[in-house]
Order: C-alpha cells, then sequence, then structure tokens
C-alpha cells in the first residue's frame, strides 16, 4: 500500500527548502525528504555563504537569470526575516595589467545581465579602499556580500512548515517507478515508506543523477553525466584585513582562490579545484603549498604558517575535467516527456544566491504541470 501525496520534494539543502516553501505558500500539499537528520548538510554547509552579483554568467544563461533575480530576492528576505547577512562588496582584482582585459569582459557580461553597479577601479583606487591589498586593476561589486547560510535554511523551512509543508529527516529515496496515477517514492531509513506522488523534485544535489536513475521508467537519456569537483578552504586565526571580498580573475572550474569572510569577519580562503570520484571531505594540508602561491597575488603580506586546514566542499558538476562550464539544467515534462517529475541537476554556484529564484520557477514549472 502506497499513501498519496501532492509534492514530494527530495532533498532538504537551501535549494530543495526554498521550492518546498515556495510551493507549500503556492497551496500545494508538501512533504521533504530528506536523507540526512537534519536540514542543508551537504553542499549547503559547504561553501563560501557568498551573495554573487551575476558577472560571472554567459548572458541569457539560467545561472545568470536566477543570480541577478535571486540576488535582490536574497537581500530583501533576509532583511525582512532578520536573517545575518552584509552586503560588504566585491573586488575581483587582476594582479597583472595582462588580466585587464578578462575584468572588462567580467564587466561587460554583468551590465548586460542585469547589474547596475560595477565599476572598474585603479589599482590604486582598490588600494585605497583596502590597504593590504596589491593588484594593477580590480572591479567593484557593491551588491556581492555574505550571507548566514544555515539561518537562511531554518527561515526557509520555518516558512515551509507554517504553510503546511513537513520535513521528514533519515528518509533517503531508493527508487521509483512512473506510474499513470503518479510517480511512485520508495524510501529507506529507519520507517521505509511507499509514497505515490502527483509531483516529485529532484533537489538531491550531489546525489540528484544516481536518484534519477533509480526512477524506473524515466528516460535515461535525459539525465545528464555527474562529476565531483571538491573545493578545499584554508583559514587564517584572527580577524581579517580586508573588509570586502577578494576575487582573482576566474580560473576554468572556479573563480580562482578566493578570501571570503564570515558574518565574524574571520577570513578563509578556496575553494580550490579537485576533481574527486567519491564524496571527501578531508582537506590535504599539503594544498596550503598552492594557496599561498595563489593568495600572495592579491595579499603579498600573507605570513608563511598562517594558514590551518579548515573544509571542503564538493560542486555537483555536470561537465567532466577539461570541458566548459554548462548552465543549471532544470527540467520538467516539457523537456524529458514525462509527467509528475522536475529535475534539478548541476546545481552548483550560485545556488544559494539562486535559490529563491530557482523555486519560483519550480513553482511555476509546477503550475503548468499540474495533473
Amino acid at each position: 500500500m502506497s499513501e498519496h501525496v501532492d509534492v514530494v520534494v527530495i532533498g532538504a539543502g537551501v535549494v530543495g527548502l526554498a521550492v518546498a516553501r515556495a510551493l507549500a505558500l503556492s497551496g500545494r500539499e508538501v512533504l521533504v525528504l530528506e536523507s540526512e537528520r537534519g536540514i542543508g548538510t551537504g553542499v549547503s554547509a559547504r561553501n563560501s555563504e557568498v551573495i554573487h552579483g551575476g558577472l560571472y554568467y554567459p548572458p541569457g544563461s539560467l545561472k545568470a537569470k536566477f543570480c541577478v533575480e535571486g540576488n535582490r530576492m536574497l537581500y530583501a528576505y533576509c532583511a525582512e526575516r532578520g536573517i545575518g547577512h552584509e552586503r560588504c562588496g566585491k573586488l575581483v582584482v587582476a594582479a597583472h595589467t595582462d588580466q585587464i582585459p578578462k575584468l572588462e569582459q567580467l564587466q561587460r557580461t554583468g551590465t548586460t545581465n542585469g547589474m547596475t553597479d560595477l565599476r572598474m577601479l585603479t589599482g590604486e583606487e582598490a588600494m585605497a579602499m583596502e590597504p593590504e591589498l596589491t593588484c594593477a586593476a580590480a572591479l567593484h561589486s557593491p551588491s556581492s556580500g555574505i550571507v548566514d547560510t544555515h539561518a537562511l535554511m531554518l527561515s526557509l523551512q520555518g516558512d515551509a512548515e507554517n504553510a503546511g509543508a513537513m520535513v521528514v529527516f533519515g528518509s533517503p529515496v531508493v527508487g521509483g517507478k512512473v506510474t499513470d496515477d503518479g510517480v511512485l517514492i520508495e524510501t529507506g531509513g529507519d520507517e521505509p515508506m511507499t509514497l505515490l506522488a502527483k509531483l516529485v523534485v529532484n533537489s538531491a544535489s550531489l546525489h540528484a543523477q544516481a536518484l534519477a536513475h533509480t526512477i524506473d521508467g524515466f528516460p535515461p537519456e535525459h539525465i545528464p553525466p555527474s562529476h565531483y569537483a571538491k573545493g578545499n578552504y584554508f583559514s587564517i586565526s584572527g580577524r581579517a584585513p580586508f573588509s570586502r571580498l577578494i576575487y582573482p580573475v576566474p580560473e576554468a572550474a572556479g573563480l580562482g582562490v578566493h578570501l571570503t569572510i564570515d558574518m565574524g569577519h574571520q577570513a578563509r580562503f578556496g575553494p580550490d579545484v579537485e576533481w574527486v570520484d567519491t564524496l571527501d571531505y578531508e582537506v590535504d594540508p599539503q594544498r596550503a603549498d598552492s594557496f599561498y602561491a595563489a593568495i600572495r597575488t592579491y595579499w603579498p603580506a600573507l605570513k608563511d604558517g598562517a594558514l590551518q586546514p579548515a573544509y571542503s566542499g564538493i560542486r555537483p558538476k555536470i561537465q567532466a575535467p577539461g570541458e566548459p562550464a554548462v548552465d543549471f539544467m532544470i527540467t520538467g515534462p516539457a523537456e524529458h516527456g514525462v509527467p509528475g517529475i522536475i529535475h534539478l541537476f548541476g546545481i552548483e554556484s550560485p545556488g544559494l544566491t539562486s535559490c529563491m529564484a530557482i523555486a519560483d520557477h519550480v513553482a511555476g514549472m509546477a503550475r503548468d504541470n499540474t495533473r
């Protein structure tokens, strides 16, 4: 026997909780299934906690659209709910004059994407803002900032539950089946369940593709490949000598080893890019050598021995090493032809910034595909 439910959202990270909130507020009955014992223990707990502005992503892409929209939505939501955040701004810095064209390209991209506050700075102007900085030029993004991700997730969960949603922990999805009456979902854990849902939203992040493959009747050709790009972080003791986020020009699979600050103004550096095959979160202290070299391109005063291993996260990539970056892949019946299933694949950065915009998009897809 299966229990009939309206909507099942799989995954209680920041995006899954935002989706559950949006669907519950739209009047849907929502059940969130989370394999772990708490919210946001995966990608959502292991990132830079940065609110991005939208200058890195190709115009017209979902990443560009949702980042710019999500930036505005997130600041408004955090201010309304008293969630810890700071619009501290970001400097993307050119270490040498030959990197300045890359900054100019970023400015053009960000402006095309709808960012209205980007400003090119000379090295002198940037170093006047941040005296410990060394650079040839910088791109200033005042709308970039930081957020207390856990407080944000608690608020999203609270909103969803106040609107009638329920979050069930320790309930890993072990399989499913497409039927004429809906999508059957089988869970494991201490209290296994069989659910028949009108709509299933797969927001399982690192596990989204593997989960999609367990759904009998879903065409595998509509499931993209899955790759893991680990990002290691290092910290320093004491307060950071910077009041803004400091980023180098972006690199192939990430945004470079950047300096971010948390709500207590503690500094952390990262992430780097380490392609891995398994979910291993240990930080190899030996990687500090490359961090010193990268950080000293913009902060040459960093002392030897100052860096300590902090934590790591893993990005859910669709592209393989060496391939060009790809967009978020959010697919529903219009794309894959299966009623009642919406998949969220490759929700890496700027997923945190985009969470509320993604949620509104999914809620719109759900309205368009009501059984």
